[in-house]
């Protein structure tokens, strides 16, 4: 069993982003190749934003801290620590309010339709 501080990893992430030209900073915290999931961790400095892309495909957001503006379509979420959002099929950015960390949840494999 492996255990990993979305905690400690929230302050050092946050840090990187300051401390970056980019504004962010992000690790894998699960998954990847070989797995149906992957969860990754994603801090932004306050302003930054992740540009427009396209939907991963079945996809969560959790707030970890600080607050985050999804953008989708004629869509908009305000999100703040704590706060979890599944993800439109859609084109999408997202924008940090303030210094904000979110772990994205990423399904890889679509499971057999019934």
């Amino acid at each position: 069993m492996n255990s990993t501080s979305l905690t400690t990893l929230v302050v050092e992430h946050l840090a990187k982003a300051n401390g970056d030209s980019a504004g962010r900073s992000a690790c894998t915290v699960h998954g990847g190749r070989g797995h149906a999931l992957r969860q990754t961790l994603i801090a932004l400095a306050a302003g930054r934003r992740l540009g427009e892309h396209e939907s991963p495909g079945e996809a969560t957001l959790q707030v970890l801290h600080g607050s985050v503006r999804l953008h989708a379509g004629d869509e908009t979420w305000d999100g703040r620590a704590g706060d979890h959002l599944v993800i439109p099929p859609a084109r999408h950015d997202l924008e940090a309010l303030e210094d904000a960390a979110v772990l994205l949840s990423v399904a890889l494999q679509s499971l057999p339709q019934d």
